[in-house]
């Protein structure tokens, strides 16, 4: 099988798909399958994973597993990902009894930030000037000027590394040196600190007749490497900048010859220039509004675009912005060593507002919870709702 062409015939509800990961994403991944009516067989070692607990079918193993996997494989008509951190080579198994989307060469692309750069800039797609160290001998034959050309900078792990994870900001040539020391000489990108304006993110479904179908441009904040809070339609891009952002994420998926749902974040600097900063192959946080604001959800276009059904539509028929919920939260309180119910009750009161909470059973400060949707007639009412809450339950947005 192609391992980048669709199914030979859509996949029909009643058959079984398949998820490596038990994350939130694969958890709403399989409230949007189980709802068109298809069964979800989840390959998680975790036995409390957000997933497994509502999948039809929970495989606990790990995820480099060739048994399970192939058990996996044997199982569903086609399977995805929910988290770009599989080994590409258990995708690749995978392809060799069933459908995979996305394949493993994209997953393998977006795994790397050395190839993703690489393959960004090819495709013609502005990034930000950086510098490759692959080893602590590349850094030691790296002069002087070749590196503070690209300072001040983040220095970035080249895999593994996501929500701000694996990166250090570094303001001149020494401080380079003495991180990428204490990184243990794993392969580097550093990256040339931009003049940030804002965020935003294009996200889009393509399936395997390259259909493509673009959700609207989302304006994002992030807080400590995390995304924070989300707005949608993106308040201050122009028409122009939508459409560049759009056509850029486009051109990326057909250079990858992608199936599935994918997510490109960009920086809009202060002269109004736009660079791509990184790839997601799967449902992205910032896409979380589309499940209470869009026609249909990218969770559904997930299940749209691994089973050869045609791609929905991406109509936003609200204004709307979403709050990230992190584990902070349940500890605001006079006892800080101890988690208590944020305040829910106040949120439900909320006329704007949809809790999502992810299933997870212990709340830690920094691990992902969940997620308030807030929807209204004008996104002026969306982003007011968003901000409310947000000072209610004592979320930085700074």
């Amino acid at each position: 099988m192609n391992p980048q062409s669709s199914p030979i015939s859509p996949i029909l509800p009643g058959a079984w798909l398949g998820m490596v990961g038990g994350g939130q994403l694969g958890r709403m991944f399989c409230f949007a399958a189980q709802s068109m009516g298809y069964r979800v067989a989840v390959l998680d070692p975790d036995d409390t994973s957000p997933a497994g607990a509502v999948a039809d079918r929970h495989i606990r193993a790990a995820y480099d597993d060739k048994s399970a996997l192939t058990e996996l494989g044997r199982l569903c008509a086609a399977v995805s990902t929910e988290f770009e951190n599989v080994p590409a080579a258990s995708l690749e198994l995978l392809a060799g009894c069933t459908f995979v989307s996305p394949a493993a060469s994209c997953v393998a692309i977006a795994q790397d930030r050395v190839a993703e750069k690489r393959f960004i800039a090819q495709a013609g797609v502005p990034v930000a000037p950086h510098v490759v160290i692959e080893s602590p001998e590349a850094l030691a034959a790296l002069p002087d000027d070749e590196i503070a050309a690209v300072l001040p900078g983040i220095l970035k792990t080249a895999r593994l590394g996501y929500d701000g994870k694996g990166q250090m900001s570094v303001r001149n040539v020494q401080e380079v040196r003495t991180a990428y020391a204490s990184l243990s000489g794993v392969p580097c990108v550093l990256e040339k600190r931009m003049p940030l304006k804002y965020e935003v993110s294009v996200l889009i479904a393509r399936g395997g007749d390259g259909k493509s179908a673009v959700f609207p441009l989302a304006q994002n904040t992030h807080v400590n490497g995390i995304l924070a809070k989300t707005i949608v339609p993106a308040p201050d891009a122009s028409a122009a900048l939508v459409a560049q952002a759009q056509d850029a994420a486009l051109t990326i998926a057909a250079k990858l010859g992608y199936v599935g749902v994918l997510c490109v974040e960009f920086f809009v600097l202060e002269d109004g220039s736009l660079i791509a900063n990184e790839m997601a192959p799967r449902p992205h946080n910032s896409g979380h509004y589309t499940v209470d604001a869009c026609a249909t959800s990218q969770f559904e276009q997930q299940v749209r675009t691994m089973t050869g059904m045609p791609l929905g539509d991406t109509r936003q028929h609200s204004p709307a912005a979403m709050l990230n919920l992190l584990g902070d939260i349940w500890f605001d309180g006079p006892q800080k060593d101890k988690a208590r119910a944020p305040a829910w009750i106040e949120v439900a009161a909320m006329p704007s507002a949809r809790l999502h909470l992810y299933g997870k059973e212990e709340a830690r400060p920094g691990r992902k919870m969940g997620h308030i949707n807030f929807t209204a007639a004008t996104l002026e009412e969306a982003r007011t709702a968003a901000r409310d809450c947000a000072r209610m339950l004592h979320i930085s947005l700074d």
